[in-house]
């Protein structure tokens, strides 16, 4: 099958950069939707600028490069859209409570026909026609998966506490929020779910995994088959690690470290007393003593340093955060969070919890308190002074504190779409006609 990739060259603040290039369960985002596709496709095509479609036989698979999804909806897709034999879109309602909740809002990548959203992947069982693509509605297989046993002041006026994750997962990324629910809730949430999924329906996986446990005297939450380790790893004995959990080559893990259902990458190094829950660490990430992080993502090459909790976060490549920062997650006022859609707008978000996000290059003091759903541009410095150490509003790069100092050496290295010095190909823009990219 030839896959046909449709470039969206739209930076996502506050990394500016595009969305292929970030990165989604420690791969960058365009490698993700290259491993997904693998088993089916052979061939590829990238459209420039004003060039047409081309002329090609038998199945076209085509899709926009900002968008998340993983195997099992793309065999769900496919299998149904092959079924059906004619071109299909994916498209969603509103009776999706995971599109509802997590996808629809803050995005713009969705196009409403009728009562219906559209996607854009499409699928064309022999080759491209001007015959509208019909919309495909795939069965996500939604889990309502939540925090029990919270204060009532937490949940009762601006909802539960939960989550609505898919067993298949798809997601626009349109903002940093995105990148957030797609690594955790489509990510990491969704792979523990459909680990208990399978546990019910499979008795002789059950079977294995209390086997494999009992061979190696260990719980079964710490055996081989949901603790999967990599090569020249050095992990101390006190550490406790529960699946399901993915850990790279190369990586150090201290004394008394806490890790649950996470993914480590390559080259990582833990020191002592950290602890982590439902996160994601690039390749090359430091996290000395003591730091933690719950359900929050970090690229590759960044720092946390000690005494430092990030939650419902992330944060962009080669970042550092100095010790004892906090990033809250609670608005402590009965308003609703709003974070930036991806028109740049601020607007309310249906999450009762909210970390920050801190982008690309950013150097961060020590003993900040950043408020709910902020972002810090790529590239800036924040030095704690006294007038201020609580960020109450979004960081751009002309707050950076670096530009007070007469000998800086700060390089700029994620410049804003608008500000670039040669304005990168916008390869992609494909004018759609009815339901025909």
């Amino acid at each position: 099958m030839l896959k046909i990739i449709l470039h969206e060259t739209r930076h996502i603040w506050p990394f500016n950069e595009p969305a292929r290039d970030l990165r989604i369960q420690n791969k960058p985002l365009w490698v993700w939707q290259r491993d997904v596709l693998a088993p089916y496709t052979r061939r590829e095509i990238t459209l420039l600028p004003g060039q047409g479609l081309p002329p090609v036989q038998g199945e076209v698979l085509i899709y926009r490069d900002n968008l998340f999804f993983d195997t099992p909806f793309m065999e769900a897709f496919l299998k149904e859209a092959r079924r059906r034999d004619y071109p299909s879109r994916v498209a969603f309602t509103l009776d999706n409570p995971a599109f509802r909740e997590h996808m629809l809002p803050l995005s713009r990548s969705y196009v409403k026909q009728g009562n219906v959203y559209l996607a854009d992947l499409w699928y064309y069982p022999r080759g491209i026609t001007q015959e509208p693509a019909e919309p495909l509605i795939v069965d996500m297989q939604v889990r309502e998966i939540g925090y029990h046993h919270v204060p009532p002041y937490m949940a009762r006026e601006l909802g539960d506490l939960t989550f609505y994750v898919p067993l298949r997962g798809f997601m626009a990324i349109d903002t940093w929020v995105h990148i957030l629910l797609a690594d955790v809730v489509m990510g990491l949430f969704a792979r523990g779910a459909r680990f208990e999924d399978r546990l019910k329906r499979d008795p002789l996986f059950k079977l294995r995994i209390l086997f494999k446990a009992m061979l190696e005297g260990k719980q079964v939450l710490e055996s081989s088959e949901l603790v999967r380790i990599g090569k020249n790893c050095v992990i101390d004995p006190t550490a406790v690690i529960h699946g399901p959990t993915t850990i790279g080559d190369h990586v150090t893990i201290g004394a008394g470290v806490v890790i649950d259902n996470c993914i480590i990458g390559n080259n990582v190094n833990i020191s002592q007393g950290c602890q982590l829950l439902l996160s994601v660490v690039g390749d090359g990430s430091f996290l000395p003593f003591r730091a933690s992080l719950f359900m929050t993502t970090f690229m590759e090459n960044s720092t946390v340093a000690q005494n430092t909790c990030l939650q419902l976060c992330v944060v962009g490549r080669n970042s550092f955060i100095g010790a004892g920062t906090t990033f809250t997650d609670f608005n402590l006022l009965n308003k609703p969070l709003k974070a930036r859609n991806a028109y740049g707008q601020l607007e309310p978000i249906p999450l009762p919890v909210l970390g920050g996000c801190v982008g690309h290059n950013c150097r961060i003091g020590s003993g900040f308190v950043v408020y709910p759903a902020r972002a810090i541009e790529s590239d800036v410095v924040l030095i704690a002074r006294e007038d201020r150490h609580v960020i109450t509003k979004d960081v751009r790069y002309e707050d950076s504190d670096h530009h007070r100092l007469r000998d800086h050496r700060h390089v700029r290295m994620y410049p804003r779409e608008d500000e670039e010095e040669e304005t990168p190909s916008a390869i992609g823009q494909i004018h759609k006609v009815g339901g025909t990219p």
